[in-house]
């Protein structure tokens, strides 16, 4: 007899991206958005086919997009065997549920496909934990999508079919669960306040900034450790504390989880304890991707988690990393770009506006050597105000 082989092989699951322009944005901000939408397919591990968009004054209270753009997209989606349509927005259960109806494959929303990242990228147990709540949370309105295939007894009051009965049942121990969770959730938060007050002697800096500028690079340079770093967005979700020696003063430096625009509220909400890093912190070192095109987007993005977080009044570096890559605006007709050097970058209003600033490149190591002069003077500063009698500074 013959011997039949199966391919056991994990596919490489195949998407298309759906994003709505509407009146208050622009081509390029819509653009900007699915590029990083596409990034966060990318990291999730599945491959971009085609992007769709449409504008409207507001997205479709049914299906998101028109009929005939949705009729586009199916069509397309039929034709390529495509797996997953993933939208940019967090999509209400009934656009979900009228959208799958329609297309027979499997829907994502921006919300959802950030939580199966993290979901991936969670090492420690607490944030699985705080991972495993926000899934949960997000899941609890959108229930009634996966019992439609029970089939409801007809009749009147007090006739319920099984659909409707197994959904209160899901409900019930879905929100059993959430409660235990938020109650474990307290217990490594006391426990993470503990191992914090064993370290107010120090003063500590934290590492912020919106998701793959280099924070970790940063933090592996700064620590000489070995903190997991990749291109690849979320590559930190668990916070990081190390010790650094810059000449004789020792403090602590956290590396902690990337921000990003539209970032599910009540996700942030389950990664407060984790940001705690961030509030408790004498210095924040705000690092940004200077050759990001939209790196000013990013910026005010990551200040208004910050003020959210009410840590935005903070001792502040900011950091331009990545200069070495950095693009200028395209010259004139016949002209050529030249590249800014270390001197440029100082006397731009990138340094005027964001006092004190420092441009370096991690991955290079350029500016590095100024860069710890600068850390260290505000640290130095923190220090010898806290302990002015420390005989470590003479």
């Amino acid at each position: 007899m013959k011997q039949k082989f199966y391919d056991t092989a994990i596919k490489q699951e195949r998407a298309v991206l759906v994003g709505v322009i509407t009146a208050n944005e622009t081509d390029e901000r819509a653009k900007e958005y699915l590029e990083e939408l596409q990034f966060l397919v990318d990291t999730a591990g599945a491959k971009t086919e085609k992007i769709f968009t449409q504008k409207l004054s507001q997205p479709d209270r049914r299906t998101f997009v028109g009929s005939g753009r949705l009729e586009d997209i199916k069509a397309y989606v039929t034709e390529e065997e495509i797996d997953i349509v993933v939208f940019d927005d967090e999509l209400t259960p009934s656009q979900l549920r009228n959208i799958e109806n329609e297309l027979q494959v499997k829907i994502l929303d921006r919300n959802n496909l950030i939580l199966d990242i993290f979901a991936s990228r969670a090492q420690t147990a607490q944030a699985k934990t705080q991972v495993e709540l926000a899934q949960l949370q997000y899941l609890l309105p959108r229930l009634t999508r996966l019992w439609t295939h029970l089939e409801r007894q007809k009749g009147g009051i007090g006739m319920r079919g099984p659909g409707e009965s197994q959904i209160e049942t899901d409900r019930r121990l879905i929100l059993e669960k959430i409660s235990l969770l938020k109650e474990r959730l307290k217990l490594i938060d006391r426990q993470n306040e503990t191992q914090r007050k064993n370290r107010t002697q120090m003063v500590r800096a934290a590492l912020v900034g919106y998701t793959n500028v280099g924070k970790s690079t940063i933090m592996n340079m700064l620590s000489k450790s070995d903190v997991f770093a990749e291109n690849k967005l979320f590559a930190t979700l668990d916070t990081t504390v190390r010790k650094v020696v810059i000449e004789n003063v020792p403090f602590l430096l956290s590396d902690t989880v990337g921000f990003i625009r539209k970032l599910p509220h009540h996700l942030v909400e389950c990664f407060k304890s984790t940001l705690d890093e961030v509030r408790e912190a004498d210095i924040l070192i705000h690092v940004v991707d200077v050759s990001h095109p939209s790196f000013e987007d990013q910026m005010r993005a990551v200040n208004e988690t910050l003020k959210e977080m009410g840590a935005v009044d903070k001792d502040t570096i900011t950091v331009f990393n990545k200069m070495d890559a950095f693009q200028p605006p395209a010259p004139q007709p016949g002209e050529e770009a030249e590249p800014l050097t270390l001197e440029d970058f100082k006397h731009s209003w990138m340094a005027k506006n964001n006092s004190p600033a420092i441009f370096i490149s991690a991955t290079k190591k350029e500016n590095i050597d100024e860069f710890r002069s600068l850390l260290y003077e505000h640290v130095k500063a923190i220090h010898t105000d806290r302990y002015p009698y420390d005989h470590l500074l003479y």
